[in-house]
């Protein structure tokens, strides 16, 4: 909660940061040059982003020739006038270009070959390796030139089961070079939610680590490749290639090649690519695929969702060189995994010519609190990026790196925090614990547009409890959740409900992978107010700021710790493994008002004649563990004594649950077929508070 000390006299949130010289900063000069092109007279951000809402296509165009996008050849159109958001428009119609070329040649700052482009480093932080930019490229063609060896062509899937690494790095610039299309996911993903994702979209091959370090512990995950090898033979893998990330583990090619695939080191596979030369990069229409991501609803498989070339590096690069302030001097470690979108999102910087500080392992090994602080300083990095419950558990044990003198922060410009709604004493903590300079952002948007909607911004104060401003060109607005989706409502100034965007976007997916691609991705995002993008999140805008304040989930969709994932998932597991025991369930977050973090709740009815007991408790948490991953596991696993809520046509209600949990007051409407449920859970929510 909010202490005195986070309000201003004027009731709004406390300013604790401003820019000390905004006039520097690129977006500064990005106002100034539509000024001056448009003979207007902006004055600040909100009525610089006014405008870019406004005239999205004059502004899409100004974003792609000042953040500097590099193509073979020119658009010929930006925008359709008075295109809708669905079916999804073409945005820089004609234009020929390739996202790889974009990162490894940045197009706006100068980068000699000599100087650093990525550092690769793990817990053992006695041991770092880096690349060149001559290096990086290089390898990236050696690369590319590989996979078109083994015979992978324009629009195939090319997988990563792999860590934060350069290796993860060059193979998706390599498969980005010739037209490929990559996916990643962590190597902590257990085997059936990596195959409830790999089979929908059949990847001819397959980059897979042999092992991680994770709190100072090595794991080996040869067993769970080959097991997934096993089964991605039978739709379409044909190459599995084993990058030696764990010293002294097996890479397991002999029972991987017995899977009836072909399975080869990384260093041989290299092997076969020829290096010195710069690549030829595939030159694609700015909507041809790029990667694939995974959002989950509440029911079936997670939703593989297409994203483009061009839509995913202007954002990005709008949002980096802009927003962001980033370029060649600038030096970025994101604790992210390759699951996640703020992995593709923070491997774009290289395209502003920043530095990239790879990091996969703990944040909290070798050195406990101080780990992640002493690679800020050892590496001098300026642009650090983590989540919410990071931040807040620093502040929990009361950590202060500022107060160390062993270590130098001098660089810091800027920390974003993600995955999870800032609490307001935690901003306040950031400003004690680490240098004052520090822009600190609490930024939101997501793996559906693998991009911002709140963003930081140097030309405007960091205050308490909120995300700084909408991101520019993105037209969002907060709707009534109870309005007419015929004729939806926009809620009073200051008031919570859902967000929404009124205007189309470039980064905007493409569509759903597969069959019935376009229906689905129309259902996920426009059903709910036909004509406008639903995001699903709860969120409220301060009409004396223009700040974000996000509340959390306004649909089903689960996201502990900044992981998101649906109900459907820890459905699949009961109904596979305690089918005999478990007869219905409900899985629901729970986010109070004084929680920083959602909770996975799990609700479970038992098959007649079955006991529910921390026996079975245990069990199911074992199980989510090893089947998809420690992020997914309940906090709460209790039987559900009044049954499941569910409509008359049996569809559980799981959002009432989720509300009543949070301690939301909810009405009881007609669609409920059976209200005693929702009592039970009402009385559940009151004894467990």
């Amino acid at each position: 909660m909010a202490t005195n000390g986070d309000v201003a006299r004027n009731g709004s949130p406390a300013e604790l940061w401003r820019h000390p010289e905004p006039e520097t900063s690129q977006m500064w000069k990005f106002l100034e040059h539509i000024n001056s092109k448009y003979k207007l007279d902006l004055q600040d951000y909100p009525d610089l982003y006014k405008w870019s809402v406004e005239n999205d296509s004059e502004f899409w165009e100004e974003a792609w020739h000042f953040v500097g996008i590099t193509a073979s050849k020119p658009f010929n159109k930006v925008l359709e006038s008075d295109s809708p958001m669905f079916p999804r428009p073409d945005f820089f119609a004609g234009a020929r270009l390739n996202y790889a070329e974009n990162l490894l040649y940045p197009a706006k700052e100068k980068v000699n070959d000599s100087d650093t482009a990525v550092i690769t480093l793990t817990e053992n932080h006695d041991v770092s390796s880096s690349m060149t930019w001559r290096q990086l490229r290089q390898e990236v063609e050696a690369c590319s030139l590989a996979l078109t060896n083994a015979g992978v062509r324009k629009s195939d899937v090319v997988a990563g089961y792999i860590s934060n690494h350069a290796g993860a790095l060059v193979a998706m610039l390599a498969a980005a070079s010739i037209g490929a299309i990559w996916t990643g996911l962590s190597p902590d993903t257990g085997v059936s939610a990596v195959l409830d994702r790999l089979v929908q979209i059949g990847p001819k091959v397959l980059f897979a680590d042999n092992g991680v370090l994770y709190n100072g512990k090595e794991w080996s995950s040869t067993e769970k490749t080959v097991e997934i090898v096993a089964e991605l033979q039978k739709h379409g893998l044909e190459l599995v290639i084993v990058l030696d990330t764990l010293a002294g583990s097996d890479l397991g090619l002999g029972p991987l090649a017995s899977k009836g695939v072909k399975a080869e080191s990384y260093s041989d596979f290299i092997k076969s690519g020829s290096a010195g030369k710069r690549p030829q990069f595939e030159q694609l229409p700015p909507s041809h695929p790029l990667f694939i991501l995974y959002s989950s609803g509440t029911t079936g498989l997670p939703k593989p969702i297409v994203h483009t070339a061009l839509g995913t590096l202007i954002q990005h690069k709008k949002e980096h060189y802009l927003h962001c302030s980033m370029n060649s001097s600038s030096r970025q470690l994101y604790y992210t995994t390759t699951s996640w979108m703020m992995w593709a999102w923070s491997v774009s910087a290289l395209a502003c010519g920043t530095t990239l500080v790879l990091y996969s392992g703990s944040p909290f090994k070798p050195h406990g609190y101080m780990s992640m602080p002493k690679l800020l300083s050892e590496h001098k990095v300026t642009h650090f990026g983590t989540s919410a419950s990071y931040l807040t558990m620093l502040e929990t044990n009361n950590i202060s790196p500022v107060d160390d003198p062993t270590l130098d922060l001098s660089s810091l410009e800027a920390i974003y925090s993600t995955a999870s709604p800032l609490p307001p004493s935690t901003f306040s903590y950031v400003y004690e614990a680490f240098p004052k300079q520090v822009n600190l952002a609490s930024i939101t948007g997501g793996t559906d547009i693998i991009s911002l909607f709140g963003a930081p911004c140097p030309l405007l104060p960091v205050r308490v409890g909120e995300i700084q401003c909408a991101g520019l060109g993105m037209a969002i607005s907060v709707m009534d959740p109870a309005s007419d989706p015929d004729a939806p409502r926009r809620v009073a100034p200051g008031e919570e409900g859902d967000l929404v965007c009124a205007r189309p976007f470039p980064c905007q997916p493409l569509t759903f992978f597969g069959a019935g691609g376009d229906e689905r991705y129309r259902a996920a995002y426009f059903e709910r107010f036909p004509g406008l993008w639903h995001h699903g999140d709860f969120v409220r805008m301060d009409p004396r700021t223009g700040g974000l304040v996000m509340l959390g989930r306004s649909d089903g969709v689960l996201k502990p710790h900044g992981v998101r994932f649906g109900s459907a998932e820890i459905y699949n597991i009961l109904t596979k493994f305690f089918g005999d025991e478990v007869a219905d369930a409900v899985c629901v977050g729970r986010r109070r008002e004084s929680e920083s973090e959602e909770t996975v709740c799990l609700f479970v009815v038992m098959v007649e004649g079955r006991q529910f007991g921390q026996d079975l408790r245990e069990r199911i948490k074992a199980t989510v563990r090893k089947e998809l991953s420690p992020r997914h596991i309940p906090g709460i696993v209790e039987e559900c004594g009044g049954g499941i809520p569910k409509t008359g046509n049996g569809k559980k209600i799981e959002v009432a649950v989720k509300q009543i949990l949070s301690g939301m007051k909810i009405k009881t409407n007609a669609s409920v077929a059976n209200p005693e449920a929702i009592e039970w859970f009402r009385e559940w929510a009151k004894t467990h508070a």
